[in-house]
C-alpha cells in the first residue's frame, strides 16, 4: 500500500472481515467482502452496511453561513429547516460542476456540507475563495466516520439502537442524538442506493462501537458489510450521478438532468450563464440506456447512431444485477435523448444496439 494512501478509522476491521482493499479517492477502501453480486442483492432485498468514512465534511456556522452557501451552491438552501438535508452542487464559472454535495441544516446558522472524498481539498479551496464575509468554516472530515445502512430492512435492523422512531424520519431528513451508545450521531434518511435506509455520521472515537453494534443488531435481518463495488452498481441502477464520471468540471447541471437542484430564484456562481442555457435549451443531455441484447457498456465506450457516427460516450456502465442486462449513462445530442430512441454502443469494434430509457432503471423506494 502506498504510504500516501489514507485509511478510514476501521481499516483494520475491514481487513479482518476479509475485505479486498483497493485505492479509491486517495483512501484504502473495501471494494468487496464476498462478491459484488451477492452484496448488491443483500442491499436490494435485505440490508447492508457500507463504510464511506472517506467522504468529506465541512461545518459552516455563523450569520454569514447561509449567504455563503447560497452563493456557492445551485439549490436554494434558504428552504432548509433544522433537521432537513438537501442535494445540491457547486457550479464553476465555466458552466461545469466543481462537485455535488449534501447540505444539512443542523440548527440556525449551523450547516454541514458533505462532499466527495476525491474533492475535499478542491471543494474547501473553492468555497473559501467566496468566504469574504467571514463565515466560520471548519473541515471536520478527519473527525467523523460515516456508515450507510441501506436496504428495505434498515429501519427494523437499526431501531433497537436508538430511542428515535426511525420509521417517522422523512426522506432527506435527520435527527441527532445517541445511537448505539454513541453521542452526537446524525441519523440521516439519505443514501446512494435507492433501497432506503440511513446514513450515520459518527464521531471517530465511537466508530468501532457503532459498527459492531449495527453488525450485531442487524444479524437477524441478514445485514452484511458491503463494499464500493456494489455501491456503484446500486447507484447506477438508480441513475444517480457519480462525480468524475457523469458530472465533471465540464458538464452543466442542466445537461446532467440536475435542473431540479438548479434554482434561479437566487444568484449563485455562474447563475446568469446557466439561466441563459436553460432558456436556449441544452445541446446534449445525460441519458440512461438499456442494452437490447448481450454486451456490457463501460466508461468511455463510444455511443454512435445507426450510421456509425459518434454521438457521445458512455460515462458509467455495468451489468445490472437486478435486470441481468447491461445498463449505462452517457451524454447524447438532445434530439436523441427521448426515451425509446435507439442508439448503439461500440463494444470492442462492434456496434451493439441499446435503447434510451427513463430513469431509474430499477424502481427505488426513495423519492426526493
Amino acid at each position: 500500500m502506498s504510504e500516501s494512501l489514507k485509511t478510514v478509522p476501521l481499516n483494520d476491521v475491514h481487513q479482518q472481515l476479509g475485505a479486498k482493499m483497493v485505492p479509491f479517492a486517495g483512501y484504502n477502501m473495501p471494494v468487496r467482502y464476498s462478491s459484488d453480486l451477492e452484496e448488491h442483492h443483500t442491499v436490494r432485498r435485505a440490508v447492508g452496511i457500507f463504510d464511506v468514512s472517506h467522504m468529506g465534511e465541512f461545518r459552516v456556522r455563523g450569520p454569514q453561513a447561509l449567504p455563503l452557501i447560497q452563493r456557492v451552491t445551485s439549490n436554494d438552501a434558504s428552504k432548509l429547516a433544522p433537521g432537513k438535508a438537501q442535494y445540491s452542487c457547486l457550479p464553476n464559472q465555466q458552466g461545469g460542476i466543481v462537485d455535488d454535495l449534501l447540505v444539512y441544516m443542523l440548527a440556525e446558522e449551523d450547516y454541514l456540507l458533505v462532499v466527495n472524498a476525491s474533492n475535499i481539498d478542491k471543494d474547501w479551496n473553492w468555497i473559501q475563495q467566496f468566504n469574504t464575509d467571514g463565515a466560520n468554516m471548519q473541515n471536520v472530515s478527519d473527525e467523523m466516520s460515516l456508515f450507510a445502512v441501506q436496504g428495505p430492512k434498515a429501519t427494523a435492523a437499526l431501531q433497537s439502537l436508538t430511542e428515535a422512531d426511525l420509521s417517522t424520519i422523512p426522506y432527506y431528513s435527520f435527527v441527532q442524538g445517541t445511537f448505539a451508545g454513541a453521542p452526537d450521531v446524525i441519523i440521516s434518511a439519505t443514501g446512494y442506493t435507492g433501497a432506503g435506509g440511513f446514513e450515520l455520521y459518527v464521531p471517530n472515537q465511537y466508530a468501532q462501537q457503532v459498527w459492531e453494534k449495527v453488525m450485531e443488531a442487524g444479524q437477524p435481518y441478514g445485514l452484511k458489510p458491503i463494499g464500493l463495488g456494489a455501491r456503484d452498481t446500486l447507484r447506477l441502477e438508480m441513475g444517480y450521478c457519480l462525480y468524475g464520471n457523469d458530472i465533471t468540471d465540464e458538464t452543466s447541471p442542466l445537461e446532467a438532468g440536475l435542473g431540479w437542484i438548479t434554482k434561479f430564484t437566487k444568484d449563485f456562481t455562474n447563475s446568469d450563464s446557466l439561466k441563459a442555457q436553460k432558456e436556449a435549451g441544452v445541446e446534449r443531455k445525460l441519458v440512461g440506456f438499456l442494452m437490447d441484447g448481450p454486451g456490457i457498456p463501460r466508461s468511455h465506450y463510444p455511443l454512435v447512431n445507426e450510421g456509425g457516427e459518434v454521438i457521445g460516450e458512455v460515462t458509467s456502465g455495468t451489468q445490472s444485477p437486478s435486470l441481468s442486462k447491461g445498463v449505462g449513462l452517457g451524454y447524447v445530442q438532445t434530439e436523441l435523448s427521448k426515451p425509446g430512441t435507439q442508439i448503439f454502443v461500440q463494444v470492442r469494434g462492434k456496434n451493439l444496439p441499446a435503447t434510451v430509457t427513463k430513469l431509474p432503471f430499477v424502481p427505488g423506494t426513495e423519492e426526493v
